[in-house]
């Protein structure tokens, strides 16, 4: 199979044309601004409101359950195991 003559020559000179384009786009841009913005010398105020809600108080839970007997004088021994005999 012999390829067509007239659709490579087609193709080499389109791909030709848009790398040309290309170039061409390129010089033609002018580069950005040299202005950079400069961070605030004294920081915003704060800008979020404050809570409606009142403070917590000791009698309202935090989501935890409360653990089992058994459990915390587990956790307890191996406190006790870790003070005097280390890890």
């Amino acid at each position: 199979m012999k390829p067509n003559s007239t659709a490579l020559a087609v193709s080499l000179l389109s791909g030709v044309l848009l790398l040309t384009a290309q170039a061409a786009t390129a010089q033609t841009t002018s580069p950005p601004g040299a202005t950079a913005t400069r961070p605030a010398t004294n920081p915003p105020g704060q800008t979020s409101l404050p809570n409606e809600s009142p403070p917590a108080t000791t009698t309202q839970t935090t989501g935890e359950a409360s653990r089992d007997p058994v459990v915390k004088k587990m956790n307890e021994d191996e406190k006790q195991k870790v003070e005097t005999k280390g890890k």
